[in-house]
């Protein structure tokens, strides 16, 4: 009978599959050994000392250091003021102008703010660094720069 040819991609591949199959049953020993089933409650449970380090023993009630105020906590960022808007004409300069694209940026000289600019808004094409005039309107997707002016 003829006997089938071994290549050595064949070979390979079974080596391949050896390997895979051995890490594979190492890694399932290693999970039964550092299994963390049937621990108890209290071994699971960490505590923070008085110097905010983690611990395994509860603090001493007797070492407390101090009391804090809870509205003296802050979690998040702080929160901007609302920024009223003026109804007057604001001066700012263009920061940035995309003709091809038909919007822009124009930052108020007096606040530093950013106002979107559409092209539909503007008399003639801005270009980057320009001072105009605008007014400012507060629209569904943020401050909108509306009315304008290139200055003289």
């Amino acid at each position: 009978m003829a006997r089938g040819k071994q290549t050595f991609n064949k070979s390979e591949r079974e080596k391949k599959k050896r390997k895979e199959r051995k890490d594979k049953e190492e890694k399932r020993e290693d999970r039964k050994t550092n299994n963390n089933k049937g621990k108890s409650f209290e071994d699971m449970i960490a505590y923070v000392d008085e110097f905010g380090r983690l611990s395994s023993t509860p603090p001493d009630p007797t070492r407390k250091v101090a009391t804090f105020n809870a509205e003296d906590i802050q979690i998040s960022t702080s929160r901007q003021p609302d920024v009223e808007l003026q109804d007057g004409e604001r001066s700012g300069v263009v920061s940035f102008f995309n003709e091809s694209k038909g919007y822009g940026f124009i930052k108020d000289l007096s606040t530093q703010e950013s106002f979107f600019v559409h092209v539909t808004e503007v008399a003639q094409i801005p270009r980057e660094g320009d001072k105009v005039t605008f007014r400012a309107e507060q629209r569904e997707r943020g401050l909108t720069a509306v009315e304008v002016k290139a200055m003289a």
